[in-house]
């Protein structure tokens, strides 16, 4: 087989996130494993909790409202994010949301600038890419990204989003999987073929159960 019929061969995945939800971050390691494991190729977008939280503050427990108002915490990462996008491409958003993801949800460090500062300085970006975190200078292409993600599966769901094309070629959208701790090998495997199996069936919309565990970091 060569290389190009190779390529073609191989299903991308779009996948929005917002870098401070720890449920997208789990389901973002998973589809790691899953590139690995299916003939998968993952494309990063930035999608936003304070866009989605926007118009129903009122409705956030307190602890939620005040990170989701415009300069609450939520906003700075997903900023930066977009900037690097824009002016690095899609490689670099990977290599950030990496970092990031390390660094909030693996050890706990404040969505403060110093710490974005470093995740920029692991992936190899410049450091003033941070100044994006105080600015509505990127808000356009945020929530350009957003409104292109959410719009595939309706606003009554949150992060991450997930698109791959159908056998017809349109695109199958779904919210999650939430998933605690990120399967690997062939667990991620088969979550994948499960997800994809249940997400192509006309009128199927959901399973749900409680969640009794919280994020598992492994």
């Amino acid at each position: 087989m060569s290389q190009t019929a190779a390529a073609t061969d191989r299903t991308p995945a779009d996948f929005w996130f917002d870098p401070s939800c720890p449920w997208a971050w789990l389901t973002s390691r998973w589809m790691l494993e899953v590139e690995k494991v299916r003939p998968v190729d993952v494309r990063w977008h930035v999608m936003s909790l304070g866009v989605l939280n926007e118009d129903k503050l009122d409705q956030l427990p307190e602890e939620y409202r005040e990170k989701n108002r415009p300069g609450g915490v939520v906003w700075a990462p997903v900023r930066v994010c977009v900037a690097a996008e824009r002016e690095h491409g899609q490689e670099a958003l990977a290599r950030l949301y990496t970092a990031l993801g390390t660094r909030f949800h693996h050890q706990g460090l404040p969505r403060t600038k110093e710490t974005i500062v470093a995740a920029l300085e692991e992936a190899g970006l410049p450091a003033e890419l941070a100044e994006a975190a105080d600015t509505d200078a990127y808000d356009k292409e945020l929530r350009a990204s957003h409104k292109a993600g959410i719009d595939l599966v309706g606003q009554e769901v949150g992060t991450p989003v997930i698109a791959v094309p159908g056998a017809d070629g349109a695109q199958i959208a779904f919210f999650g999987p939430v998933v605690t701790p990120a399967p690997k090998g062939e667990q991620a495997a088969q979550l994948w073929d499960g997800t994809l199996m249940v997400a192509s069936i006309p009128g199927f919309y959901e399973i749900k159960r409680t969640r009794t565990q919280g994020p598992v970091f492994d």
